[in-house]
Order: C-alpha cells, then sequence, then structure tokens
C-alpha cells in the first residue's frame, strides 16, 4: 500500500507521542515492586476498565474476528466463547471482589492465601508461574503473527511479516518495560479513545457506502441468523467454495459439538477466575473489592459497541467491493481482510487515523501481556525462594531485564508460527483446558490442597503441550485443539483428586483465614462451621442464586452488546429492534440485582 505522507505522519506522530508520555509517567512507577506492578494501588476503577478494555482489544484477535464474521456471519459471535469472553460477566457478578479481597500482587503469591507455605503451597506456587509464563509467550507469538501479516499489507516499504513485527515490538516495549503498570494505563486509556473514534468510523464508512442488498447478494442463506442446528448451516457453495475449505480447516462444520465443548469448557474457566495474565493485574491494581467489580462491569459496556463496530464495517467492505479479488486469489488469506479493506477502501488521510487506532489496539495488548511476566519471574520466583531481602529497586530492574528476555523468546516462538488461527485455538482450546480444573477447586472445595493443585496443572499443561500435536499425528491431518479438551481435562481431574487424596488437607488456620477473608460460596462446610463457632457473628456468603441468576442474565446482556453493532452496521432494522429491547431489559435486571447490591 501506498501510504500518503499526511498518513505516514500522523503515524508518526501518534507513535512518539505515546511513547513519550509512556515514558514521562514511567517515574511513578520506578519506587518499588507494588508501584511498578499495581500502580500503588491508586488508579481509579473506571481507568483500569478502559485500560483492561484496551488491552483486548488487539490486532490479532480483531483479525481473527473479522474472518470469522465473514466466514461464519452471525453465528460467529458464539466463538468467542473459546475464550471465554463471558468470563468477564463471572468477574463482574462475584469473582472480582474475590480476587481482590486476597489483597496480593500476583495470581502465584495468591496461593499462599489459599494453600499456606508448605511443600504443596510451593508446588502449587510454582505451577502458576509455568502456566503464567507459557501463556504470555503463547500470546506474545500470537501478537507477533498478528501485527506481522497487518503491516506486510499496510506499510509501503518491502519489509517481511517477521521484520515488521520485530520492529513494531520493539518500539512498544520501550514505555511498557520502563515505566510498568502506570505507563501502560495511561498509554492505554489515550488509545482506546483513538481506538474508539477510529472504530466507529470505519462503521459510519460501511454503513454510507454498503447497502443491505449488497452484502446479501454474496453471503449464503443463513449469515445474518446467530440460530445453528446439529451443523453449522452455511454453506458457501457455488458463492464462494474456498469459504466452506476454510470451515473444515477449522474444524467447525459440526457446530453443535464445538459449541457444546465451548461452553462447557467455558463455564469452568470462568468459575476458575481469570488467567495470570493483565486482566488479573488489573483486578488486584483496584481500590476495593467493590472496585474491582465494577471495573470488570465497565471492560463489558466500553468494549463492544466500537470493536464490533469495526469488525462489522470492515467484514462488510470486504463482502461489497472484495468478493472478486478475493475470488480470485488461488488460497485467499482470510486472516488478512482487515488490512486489505483498509488498504482499498479508506480515504487518505483517514487511514492514518485509523492506523493509529489499530496500532494503538496491538500495543494496549501487547504492552499489557508484557507487562503481566515479569512479576511472577521476580516475585514468585527469586524473591520468594531466592533472595527475600531483595531490595525495592532492585526488583525494578530486575522485572525490566525478564521483560526483555521473556520478549525474545515470545518473538522466538513468533517466529515459528504461520496461522493466528492456529495460535490462538491452541492457547483456548488446549492450555487454557489444562488450567480450568484446579483452578475451579481451589476457589469452591475446601479439601483441595496445595499437591491437587501441583499435580492437577502440571498433568493440564504438559498434555496441553502434546495432545494436540499427538491427535494430529494419529488423524493424519490438522485436529481442532478444542477437541483434545476432555482428555487434557480428564488428565487434570486425576492429577487434582490424586494429589489431594493422596496427601494430608491443609492446616484449619490457613482454610478458616482464607474462608474468612474472601468469603467465597460452594463446598466449605466443615470451615465454615469452624470459623463461625469462633466467631458466631461472621456472616458466610450466600448469594450463590444471586450470583449465577446474575450471571446468566449477563451472558445475555454481553450477547446483546457484541450483536447490537453488528446489525447497525448491516442496517437489519428487525433484528436490531429485537437485540436493543433485550439490551434494555437485561440492564435494567442487572442495575436492580446487581449495581444497587454491590457492598459499599
Amino acid at each position: 500500500m501506498n501510504l500518503s505522507s499526511v498518513d505516514l505522519g500522523i503515524i508518526l506522530v501518534y507513535f512518539v507521542t505515546v511513547v513519550l508520555l509512556g515514558l514521562w509517567v514511567s517515574r511513578r512507577g520506578s519506587k518499588d515492586l507494588d508501584s511498578y506492578f499495581l500502580g500503588g494501588k491508586t488508579l481509579p476503577w473506571y481507568m483500569l476498565g478502559v485500560s483492561d478494555a484496551s488491552g483486548m482489544f488487539d490486532i490479532s484477535g480483531t483479525m481473527w474476528m473479522v474472518y470469522i464474521l465473514f466466514v461464519y456471519g452471525l453465528k460467529s459471535i458464539w466463538l468467542p466463547f473459546l475464550w471465554p469472553v463471558f468470563n468477564q460477566i463471572f468477574l463482574m457478578m462475584f469473582l472480582s471482589a474475590w480476587l481482590r479481597r486476597s489483597n496480593v500482587l500476583t495470581g502465584a503469591e495468591w496461593i499462599e492465601t489459599r494453600f499456606g507455605r508448605g511443600t504443596g503451597a510451593n508446588l502449587a506456587h510454582l505451577s502458576v508461574v509455568f502456566f503464567a509464563l507459557i501463556n504470555v509467550i503463547g500470546m506474545l507469538a500470537y501478537a507477533f503473527k498478528g501485527i506481522g501479516k497487518f503491516a506486510v499489507v499496510m506499510f509501503p516499504w518491502n519489509y517481511s511479516e517477521n521484520t515488521y513485527a520485530v520492529v513494531i515490538l520493539a518500539l512498544t516495549s520501550l514505555y511498557a518495560i520502563k515505566g510498568g503498570m502506570i505507563s501502560v494505563v495511561i498509554t492505554e486509556v489515550l488509545q482506546f479513545l483513538i481506538l474508539s473514534v477510529t472504530s466507529v468510523m470505519i462503521g459510519i464508512i460501511a454503513i454510507v457506502k454498503v447497502s443491505p442488498d449488497m452484502v446479501r447478494r454474496f453471503v449464503p442463506a443463513g449469515w445474518e441468523s446467530p440460530f445453528f442446528g446439529w451443523k453449522l448451516g452455511i454453506d458457501w457453495t457455488g458463492i464462494f467454495d474456498k469459504v466452506n475449505d476454510a470451515i473444515r480447516q477449522d474444524g467447525n462444520e459440526f457446530f453443535m459439538i464445538i459449541f457444546g465443548m465451548m461452553f462447557f469448557k467455558g463455564v469452568l474457566a470462568s468459575l476458575a477466575g481469570p488467567a495470570p495474565n493483565y486482566d488479573m493485574q488489573r483486578i488486584l491494581a483496584t481500590r476495593s473489592p467493590r472496585e474491582a467489580s465494577l471495573m470488570n462491569g465497565m471492560v463489558n459496556v466500553v468494549l463492544y459497541f466500537p470493536r464490533y463496530m469495526m469488525i462489522t464495517g470492515i467484514t462488510v467492505l470486504a463482502i461489497a467491493f472484495l468478493m472478486p479479488e478475493l475470488q480470485a486469489m488461488p488460497k485467499p488469506d482470510f486472516e488478512k481482510l482487515l488490512p486489505i479493506v483498509l488498504a482499498h477502501h479508506v480515504p487518505v488521510g483517514v487511514v492514518g487515523f485509523l492506523l493509529a487506532g489499530l496500532l494503538a489496539a496491538f500495543m494496549s495488548n501487547f504492552a499489557a501481556t508484557l507487562n503481566a511476566a515479569p512479576a511472577y519471574i521476580v516475585n514468585d520466583v527469586y524473591k520468594r525462594f531466592m533472595n527475600p531481602a531483595v531490595k525495592p529497586r532492585t526488583q525494578v530492574t530486575m522485572g525490566r531485564l525478564s521483560s526483555v528476555a521473556v520478549l525474545v523468546i515470545g518473538i522466538l516462538f513468533g517466529l515459528l508460527t504461520h496461522r493466528i488461527t492456529d495460535v490462538m485455538m491452541w492457547i483456548v482450546g488446549a492450555l487454557y483446558g489444562g488450567y480450568v480444573m484446579s483452578n475451579v477447586l481451589k476457589w469452591y472445595w475446601w479439601r483441595f490442597n496445595g499437591h491437587g493443585y501441583f499435580w492437577g496443572m502440571i498433568a493440564g499443561i504438559v498434555s496441553a503441550m502434546f495432545i494436540p500435536s499427538l491427535a494430529s499425528m494419529v488423524m493424519g491431518y490438522g485436529v481442532n485443539p478444542l477437541y483434545t479438551f476432555p482428555f487434557i481435562l480428564a488428565l487434570s481431574i486425576i492429577g487434582c483428586f490424586a494429589g489431594t487424596l493422596l496427601t494430608r488437607p491443609e492446616d484449619d488456620e490457613v482454610l478458616m483465614k482464607f474462608y474468612k477473608t474472601v468469603r467465597p460460596w460452594g463446598f466449605w462446610g466443615p470451615i465454615r462451621e469452624k470459623v463461625m463457632r469462633l466467631d458466631p457473628s461472621f456472616e458466610p456468603n450466600r448469594n450463590f442464586k444471586k450470583d449465577m441468576t446474575n450471571v446468566a442474565v449477563g451472558i445475555v446482556w454481553q450477547l446483546s452488546l457484541t450483536a447490537l453493532p453488528v446489525y447497525l452496521v448491516l442496517q437489519n432494522w428487525q433484528w436490531f429492534g429485537i437485540v436493543l429491547a433485550t439490551l434494555v431489559a437485561t440492564s435494567v435486571f442487572i442495575k436492580y440485582n446487581w449495581y444497587d447490591k454491590l457492598p459499599r
């Protein structure tokens, strides 16, 4: 693409502004580890919520969502259940408050509040660090592949995907590594404002340039409906046969099975609480449990409308104007639809702002991911097991060096990957599958101990690293990692129960302190009785029905927030009215049954 001097100037000014702003505020993040990783727990919840939303608005994920909306139509709104997106609803309704009451720095440090400091607790602690680092490296490889594919189409210089990715990652790392959490949050708020404006602009351009009939002429029957049967119910035969090949490559033909596994795994993953990444970091950085819940509510409110305006706008422009070009390609790469549309169908001058917004999306997610990793190396390995007396300034320096090391490893893995979808499916279908059971049981079952946590995590993580590849070897072709989830989960469950039942329970003192501080509901009967004998005034958590009712309504609310901008850009007013009415009704319910009942 031949960018104009105006577009290049906008992008350059944006990059310089963001990097200088990040470096300028970085002094506030250099006092100690709490300041570096959590911003001293002084940042307001709404700023952390916008920052968290900005971190989720990543360019790789946006390219993937454009791809799935193009291929699967409105049925694509279910595919983000892979992550699962509705974990934000579980966090919003109750789990953020539970996590924030622990008052720790990282997910691994949280283990001490649940299992104490014995051998089992130390093993559990290290297994969290192991998962967190693998997760971050996987996410960095995912970001690397996405930004490379994007940049090679958008920028005019004849460099490879990998060269662009290395340069952009290096620039973003400057402020993320130097300033820690405060630099990341401040710059992410600015980035999200730019991103939201540019996203709405893309949606408006699509509404103005494309009529509903222009879209319907090029898509199969059922494309605009979110409903499906045993199979997907979309057939591109005779319209664009190569799209059917993409569906087969994804392994999503039997969509009812895929949906069932996505939802089952998603509920388990959501009950497990946040993975040890930037999402958890922002919860722990809030000022109180109430603000932690509000922060996750803010993520849902601000994220979906602008993001899906962009996703739908790009998809609609591709369908209306690029079909002949795509059909002529011997092997079209649908993951490149986003940059291809921007290169052909956005006016000069506007392109610069749009690219700045999309680069903001990438920088937000990348910086947040990179900032989450070194806390585990410094705080949870070096400080805990090697040098408890390490000075705060030394911890910050080590955090920066750890960031560089993790970045280099992530880039190396990025060089070995070929598709955004492959990396993403392994992370959410296999790796997170190995994570869930240990982290569900830790909240809801008093007897679960550190040994059970460790063996459940190790069995799950190691099997996630090998079973998908083994399945592909046996079948003779690539297998969707989600199909291997039941086997990974079964091995993790065996590890959890064997490790727990073959070793003694954790000390009553540790369990009683955890239960009294965090106040979870679940199978805590023996511990609850002991706490209430010592403190008759203690009020146990009896909100299970309320919380799960709010979760069920909240998932519908979140789906409405997702579908509303899609139908707006498609100008399908019948579905738009149905979704809007559903959104209003669920919003009123959530206001009275959740917001009004948050503890003051």
